[in-house]
């Protein structure tokens, strides 16, 4: 009898150890819009839409600016949760900091569908 309440105590203990991660569910798929993809592979009148597509999927936005020239637009978001220190009984979290990422990427392209300008901001808080 207390082999058995001992083995559920220990199971239960363990269980309540496991490692939980909150925040926003992340993607298993590395995306390669980057800052260094963008710098290296897009060539002003040069690099076609079929490029930008092979090389980054399809845009978030696709419009046309005030010269009837199409744009696309990208944009990538983060959030990451750090779980501070958890106290073992009660199973509160003591303290806990969010960071969040954002990545846009703005492609201007002629009318032969080139790119003519691009622009890219990135920035972190």
């Amino acid at each position: 009898m207390y082999k058995l309440l001992f083995n559920g105590l220990l199971i239960l203990s363990l269980s309540a150890c496991k490692s939980y991660k909150y925040g926003v569910e992340e993607s298993t798929e590395k995306s390669n819009l980057t800052i260094g993809a963008v710098k290296s592979k897009i060539v002003k009148n040069e690099t076609t839409q079929e490029e930008i597509l092979k090389l980054f999927g399809t845009p978030n936005l696709v419009s046309k600016n005030k010269s009837n020239r199409e744009v696309w637009s990208y944009n990538k978001m983060s959030v990451e949760n750090r779980a501070g220190s958890t106290d073992f009984f009660s199973g509160q979290r003591a303290s806990q900091s969010t960071s969040s990422k954002s990545f846009d990427f703005i492609i201007t392209f002629d009318e032969e569908d080139i790119v003519k300008d691009y622009s890219v901001v990135s920035t972190a808080y």
